[in-house]
């Protein structure tokens, strides 16, 4: 079967820029503090039912070391094999595996959590709907699902990255929208945050959403 374009695109793209994006956005947690709140909130209800969290997106591993040092049992999955590569030697002691959210290597039921931490946004929307039915597959009856994503309704497209030619698609996604997705697909919306991009999110100029859901029994 023939792989998406989206996909292929997104995976030679973050291979090309890994380092660079890395070194730029390495301290950008730290100095967010509503993100971080949503990160801890999350990692204290996925402690109920408990079980292993995965990162689908994880990049260079930073969110999924967060989330480790919540006391949450997270790894990291992501499709560039240099942002693995990366976030292996950053965080040696934490499990990152190479791998797509839309075919993920894991069984029915294996999670208590997860979390597509600014990653949703490069499937195009009209594949979100699959997407999220395999993240309700792998998350155990009463699973926590957390999203974060830039609100909008046009997408960007990128030629040039950190001087990198790439051929990226950032969808920025309606949080209603994404909401009605996510109770289609059997989730239940837990809490919901809408922001206006904090300090160093200020050349996004677009607010920031984090939606965190609960995967519904049954089915």
């Amino acid at each position: 079967m023939t792989e998406p374009s989206y996909l292929t695109n997104t995976r030679a793209g973050y291979d090309a820029i890994a380092a660079d994006y890395d070194r730029t956005f390495a301290d950008e947690l730290n100095a967010l503090p509503l993100a971080r709140a949503m990160l801890a909130a999350f990692a204290e209800i996925a402690r109920d039912p408990g079980g292993p969290v995965a990162e689908v997106g994880a990049g260079p591993g930073r969110v999924t070391a967060r989330l480790h040092d919540l006391g949450v049992p997270a790894f990291g999955v992501d499709l560039s094999p240099a942002m693995v590569a990366l976030a292996r030697a950053t965080f040696p002691g934490l499990r990152f595996e190479q791998g797509s959210m839309t075919d993920l290597d894991l069984t029915d039921g294996a999670l208590g959590g997860l979390v597509a931490w600014y990653s949703l946004i490069h499937v195009p929307p009209e594949r979100h709907p699959e997407v999220l039915a395999e993240f309700r597959r792998v998350l155990a009856p009463g699973g926590n699902l957390l999203l974060a994503f830039q609100v909008g309704d046009a997408p960007l497209h990128f030629d040039e990255a950190f001087g990198h030619t790439v051929d990226l698609d950032f969808h920025r996604l309606d949080p209603d929208r994404v909401t009605a997705d996510l109770t289609a697909a059997g989730f239940t919306l837990r809490a919901r945050l809408v922001s206006q991009p904090e300090e160093q999110q200020k050349s996004t100029k677009v607010p920031q959403a984090y939606l965190i859901a609960r995967r519904t029994s049954g089915g």
